[in-house]
């Protein structure tokens, strides 16, 4: 008896149901004999025990469907080795858990946090596959993950809605994509929406330029400016600050979120009127896009040959259009930030998008 454990970790995004049913699809057409454990709501339900026997029914009908049949959670890696409030050892709980249930493998969905703690548990000896999981599109290792393609297409569609508004009425619209970390769905759904300026967290803005490069378009004839800016976007100011005396002033910080602020400042110095649109959860919902129905397929299959072969330790990758394995130790804790020199920021530069500062 073959008998697979899985779990959807972290935020929800599009295609995690459509990679799970990969993987049940694979093995099944393989072996009959085959037992799924499916955890509910991410490391919580394999530390409590948590499950539902599920077979390969439960997966058919799931590939459009947004969201995760099993739930998800956060559950931070920094706290896997503090008790919880009953003195509970977590590690050792999922341990017991697997080894109670005979599991063969887990097969973990996630993030880059859900990977740090999938690598964790591959170090206590469980055979562990993971599955590249994000909108984010910043786990090392792969050069695309499911969830992202979804999420730049809903940031695109509001971009492009915003432009008939703010050309009616000559305003200045930020638009605040998702992104604390790492700015690859802004910077997608910037230049496929056709913002005039991108701001991201790798490339720290003056806000000076930004007000000029808002001028110099009223100047030229065009009285409207769209901004696509990363919610973890960051002044130059603050960019020289440590990490803790950032942290504290985001904690002091009068503004809702960095369009807010960015929004008074504009106003300030421009005198234009601002507008600002968040679009929020919104960009994880709904159904996956066509492209992300086609990768979560092709990463699950390509996780279910791995089990097949008992080949464990890894995360399915897409590299160059193919799917191939990568070490978990090699992923855990790596982030995929966008490269400030990348050909896609140069070009985007050609065009004439801003990204708020200063080219030498």
């Amino acid at each position: 008896m073959l008998r697979i454990g899985m779990l959807t970790s972290g935020g929800d995004c599009q295609a995690l149901n459509a990679a799970m049913r990969g993987v049940v699809k694979g093995v099944c057409s393989k072996r009959k004999d085959v037992e799924i454990y499916g955890f509910k709501d991410g490391y919580k339900g394999l530390i409590y025990a948590n499950f539902e026997m599920l077979t390969s029914k439960d997966f058919s009908g799931i590939l459009t469907r947004g969201g995760t049949i099993l739930g998800t959670s956060r559950q931070p890696f920094k706290l896997m080795r503090v008790p919880d409030e009953n003195g509970l050892d977590k590690v050792a709980a999922m341990k017991h858990t697997y080894h109670k249930l005979s599991l063969n493998c887990l097969v973990i969905l996630g993030g880059n946090g859900t990977h740090k703690t999938a690598n964790l548990l591959r170090e206590e000896g469980l055979n562990v596959i993971t599955l590249p999981k994000t909108i984010d599109n910043d786990l090392w290792g792969t050069d695309m993950t499911f969830g992202f393609q979804s999420a730049v297409d809903i940031a695109t569609d509001t971009i492009d809605r915003i432009h008939t508004t703010a050309t009616s009425h000559s305003r200045v619209f930020i638009i605040e994509v998702m992104g604390h970390k790492v700015g690859h769905v802004t910077l997608h759904a910037g230049i496929a929406g056709g913002a005039d300026i991108i701001l991201l967290p790798e490339i720290p803005y003056d806000i000076d330029v930004i007000a000029d490069v808002i001028q110099k378009r009223s100047e030229a004839g065009k009285p409207f400016t769209i901004l696509a800016v990363a919610e973890g976007a960051i002044s130059k100011e603050d960019a020289k600050l440590k990490k803790k005396e950032y942290k504290e002033k985001l904690e002091k910080r009068k503004y809702p979120s960095i369009a807010y602020e960015l929004s008074e400042q504009i106003q300030k110095k421009t005198d234009k009127e601002v507008r600002i649109t968040v679009p929020g959860h919104t960009q994880r919902g709904g159904s996956p896009c066509p492209y992300d129905r086609v990768f979560s397929t092709r990463v699950g299959a390509a996780a279910a040959e791995l089990i097949l072969n008992e080949d464990f330790g890894y995360m399915v990758a897409m590299r160059n259009g193919e799917t191939t394995k990568v070490p978990l130790q090699d992923v855990a804790g790596k982030l995929k930030f966008v490269d400030p020199e990348c050909s896609l920021i140069k070009e985007a530069r050609l065009t004439g998008i801003s990204f708020g500062d200063k080219i030498q």
